[in-house]
């Protein structure tokens, strides 16, 4: 099954989704090998961990498309992507929109921040004209080939126009054709039980590091939100932040093990290499090598 019709399936179901956050090879394999039936790639994630900057909209088209390619192929489960502001105009989204179906996402997101934009939950954000960003939702669907490629219509009004603007715009981007809509930096349950009540597409909501909780949105029991009507769940920081908490932990413990020349032995610390190499497959692949590497089966016609 084609992971945008795989996509559309789940959204159509009785679970909420949870999507977690990817930025690698490393993060999607293992979000699939969890059990989770659908991943996101992070902006912020990928700006950050490619780029090494911070996500205020430096990363370009190239890089993020190069990203998703290789997520999006290393695994079955269906993978949306975060395309930004769809790099420009109304006329640009149209091409991006193209470009990300063909790198194999089952869809993306589209904000109506400016450009350059800006982490969702930094200040400083700016929006642009509700009625542009319409044309942009309506770009991307008339783009796609395969019409279960999924358009996510992001609003980060909240933070300016409050509430009521974000769900002005939310209404408007549904009417331009967007599949799923999120409000970024909502503010808590009340917040989001309007947004849920006012459209009729399904409601995703970001929970972040989603174990850890922050000044904007606060942690809310995935429970609780399918309770509120909210069809998606995704938690783009929290697979960047546990890494960064985990290769502070293991440097930090080198430091101390360097002057006492001693060996010191943390298996806790860190993955096998045999965890390593069944995470990314390895034994298909010396499969593989066995099937082909045999030269003896080759029949070789005489003259």
């Amino acid at each position: 099954m084609k992971p945008t019709k795989r996509m559309r399936e789940l959204l159509a179901g009785d679970d909420i989704l949870v999507s977690p956050g990817v930025y690698d090879g490393y993060s999607v394999r293992l979000v699939e090998k969890m059990g989770f039936k659908t991943a996101c790639t992070t902006g912020a994630g990928l700006a950050n961990s490619r780029m090494g900057m911070e996500d205020v909209g430096i990363m370009g088209m190239t890089d993020n498309l190069d990203a998703c390619r290789m997520i999006a192929g290393s695994v079955s489960i269906p993978v949306m992507a975060d395309a930004d502001t769809g790099y420009g105009n109304p006329a640009t989204v149209w091409h991006a929109a193209r470009r990300f179906e063909d790198t194999g996402v089952a869809g993306i997101n589209i904000e109506d921040q400016v450009s350059p934009k800006r982490c969702g939950h930094m200040a400083g954000k700016d929006v642009i004209d509700m009625r542009e960003m319409a044309r942009k939702i309506e770009a991307a669907c008339d783009a796609r080939r395969d019409d279960d490629f999924v358009v996510l219509a992001r609003t980060d009004a909240i933070a300016l126009e409050g509430l009521d603007g974000a769900i002005r715009r939310a209404k408007l981007y549904e009417k331009a054709g967007a599949d799923l809509i999120f409000a970024d930096a909502i503010k808590g349950e009340d917040q989001i039980k309007a947004l849920v009540d006012a459209v009729d597409i399904p409601v995703s909501v970001n929970m972040g590091f989603g174990l850890r909780s922050r000044p904007t949105t606060p942690l809310i029991p995935i429970a609780r939100m399918k309770e509120l009507g909210v069809r998606r769940v995704t938690l783009p920081r929290m697979l960047p932040a546990a890494a960064l908490k985990a290769m502070e932990t293991v440097l930090a413990t080198l430091q101390e093990a360097i002057p006492t020349g001693e060996v010191v032995d943390r298996p806790d610390l860190m993955a096998s290499i045999d965890d390593i190499w069944g995470l990314m497959g390895f034994n298909e692949f010396r499969d593989l090598e066995a099937r082909f590497n045999d030269l003896d089966g080759v029949e070789i016609t005489a003259g």
